[in-house]
């Protein structure tokens, strides 16, 4: 094993860069960072597990959506139920791609289905429904457990930003309430530390019991330019480092660091067909900027040894 853990890296300039980074900002000099100020945030689907062919939630999500349709058929003609009672998964998956190229007009359908689907249920339901969900569900390509879809590379490197005093976190466009069960165990990142899309809450009472109910009116998707907002407005502090694979990870990329200060910005780019999926659509304007501003590019196919434990 190696001294820093990263043992899923191979050697070259990426490994270089990021174990250079920690170095600096943890020893003496113009660059260290106090404890308490290293903050990193990442992003989860494409940068921690794996999202394609469609995302772990949408599986999930299509479950619930055939269970209502079934109960109600009125619903079998509308999206997005008539796309999970065809198995239309490239439906969802272009809703997600027009979002990113700015046209919403899918993710609103997506969005209202995403809303209703787990209406007036108790925070604790909800969450022993995602735990029930992946205690069996599996990959559909890759022929495995979606717990074992998450990235070796990426799970070491948060071990060892761990072990440099840094505090990590996940700010993802994914459902803060499908992430939380599974975080601590899947990437040793608690609850609390876990930011996501959301939607809204409702406080009821009961012989004295108060209760907490997912409500029908969508509270935020955190993706985009509402990623740095809803990480100042979480954690207080602005990440000094940043990784993420997509266009909507580009505002949480840029708003790491400060000027002239040390900052890390990472990019995942999935170029390896092999082991995992190749793919760009979603990522264009990233890569532009990752290019131009000088952000460390992670190829999968190059710089990982193994991709998955």
């Amino acid at each position: 094993m190696s001294l820093t853990g990263l043992d899923s890296w191979r050697d070259g300039p990426t490994t270089s860069a990021i174990v250079g980074f920690v170095e600096r900002i943890t020893t003496e000099g113009p660059d260290f960072v106090e404890p308490d100020a290293r903050i990193a945030v990442f992003d989860n689907d494409g940068t921690l597990w794996c999202e394609k062919p469609a995302y772990v939630q949408m599986d999930f999500l299509v479950r619930r959506f055939l269970e209502q349709a079934a109960a109600d058929p009125s619903l079998r003609d509308k999206q997005p139920y008539r796309a999970a009672l065809e198995g239309d998964f490239g439906w969802f998956g272009s809703a997600v791609t027009k979002h990113y190229h700015g046209d919403d007009s899918q993710l609103k359908e997506l969005a209202a289905g995403v809303v209703s689907a787990h209406a007036d249920m108790s925070v604790e339901e909800h969450a022993a429904r995602v735990t029930t969900f992946f205690a069996d569900a599996r990959h559909p390509t890759l022929g495995r457990s979606y717990l074992d879809c998450a990235y070796a590379p990426m799970v070491e490197l948060l071990r060892y930003l761990e072990s440099n005093g840094f505090c990590n976190y996940i700010a993802s466009g994914g459902g803060r309430d499908f992430m939380r069960p599974i975080t601590a165990a899947l990437y040793r990142i608690p609850p609390d530390r876990v930011i996501g899309s959301s939607v809204g809450l409702d406080y009821v009472e009961s012989e004295g019991q108060g209760h907490l109910r997912i409500g029908t009116a969508l509270e935020v998707i955190d993706d985009g330019p509402e990623k740095p907002v809803r990480i100042w407005d979480r954690i207080g502090r602005r990440p000094i480092l940043a990784a993420g694979n997509s266009n909507g990870d580009v505002p949480m990329l840029c708003y790491a660091g400060i000027s002239g200060g040390p900052a890390l910005r990472i990019l995942v780019n999935h170029d390896d067909p092999e082991r995992e999926f190749a793919y760009a659509a979603g990522a264009e304007t990233a890569r532009q900027y990752a290019d131009r501003f000088g952000w460390t590019q992670v190829s999968m196919r190059d710089d990982w040894e193994t991709v998955f434990s």
